[in-house]
């Protein structure tokens, strides 16, 4: 069994860990109105709609109720990280009119989590045919000519993950441990998605039954009390469901609530079973091969 390396954190102070790490998606963009827009404007300067703002506001609101509830200490901060796009830092002015200077410790710029790069001025027909092949070659590998492909958006998102546990371990966010701290991700769609798959170890089949985002939607994940994080503490079930969990999934989700961050690997037998046809008990249960039937064999060292 692979170590459960996205919590290397095991060996933190348990009160440096943030209480939740939000991700929030953009909200609606000139690019989601028409995507012809993409065609005129580089895609870091599309902008959002009155309707965007609108829900980065509501979606503000509501990450203030979210966070100042729910067995919060009513010292709590937020430490905001944002993509560079022009999309991502109108959503975070917006969401910012809900916070106080008091509880906003800083923010961050962070290039590694901006949008998947689709290449230049993106063409619409072109895109269309090209978003199609996308669909039958899979999501996560297909590259986009000039661009990337999800796979490559893992990449960078997982370094970007790297920085955040040193950022936390060494206390650069300069987070007082009496404050429950909120970390709160603005970014795009994929990116938020391709974060969950590394967050949790989803295999790239799990990735491609995963539903966007829509936009200003987000996915709270939570320290439950053994040091796990969940999304299932504040997502229901149907939520989980919508958002294309299989039912394994779910129950991982709702194990986490409680569970210790040592006995991931113990409890998730199905992990080892989407890799193996079947799991043996001993060594006795080993079939061995007749190497001298084979004659490929003969080339092995």
């Amino acid at each position: 069994m692979q170590e459960n390396n996205h919590n290397q954190h095991h060996h933190h102070n348990d009160k440096m860990l943030p209480k939740r790490i939000i991700l929030v998606r953009h909200g609606e963009s000139e690019g989601n109105l028409d995507t012809s827009a993409y065609s005129t404007t580089p895609d870091h300067k599309i902008s959002l709609t009155e309707q965007g703002r609108a829900q980065a506001r509501l979606a503000g609101s509501h990450l203030w109720d979210l966070i100042s509830s729910h067995g919060s200490s009513p010292d709590w901060r937020v430490h905001f990280y944002v993509s560079p796009y022009e999309r991502t830092r109108s959503t975070l002015r917006e969401i910012g009119k809900s916070f106080s200077k008091k509880r906003v410790i800083g923010v961050r710029e962070e290039c590694r989590i901006r949008e998947q790069d689709f290449g230049n001025f993106q063409v619409e027909e072109r895109m269309k045919v090209i978003k199609e092949t996308r669909e039958k070659f899979g999501r996560f590998f297909y590259r986009f000519p000039e661009g990337e492909s999800a796979a490559d958006v893992f990449d960078r998102v997982s370094s970007f993950l790297e920085s955040l546990w040193r950022d936390i371990d060494l206390n650069r966010l300069n987070n007082d441990p009496s404050q429950d701290l909120n970390l709160i991700i603005i970014s795009h769609g994929l990116a938020s998605r391709v974060f969950l798959m590394k967050w949790f170890k989803w295999t790239v089949e799990q990735f491609e039954h995963l539903n966007n985002l829509g936009n200003c939607e987000i996915r709270v994940l939570e320290l439950g009390p053994g040091g796990e994080y969940s999304l299932a503490i504040q997502h229901t079930d149907e939520q989980l469901l919508e958002w294309g969990l299989s039912q394994e999934m779910i129950e991982d989700q709702k194990w986490r609530i409680n569970a210790n961050k040592a006995d991931w690997n113990d409890h998730c037998s199905w992990y080892l079973s989407s890799f193996f046809y079947h799991e043996l008990d001993s060594d006795d249960d080993v079939k061995k091969v007749d190497t001298n039937s084979c004659d490929d064999t003969k080339n092995l060292v």
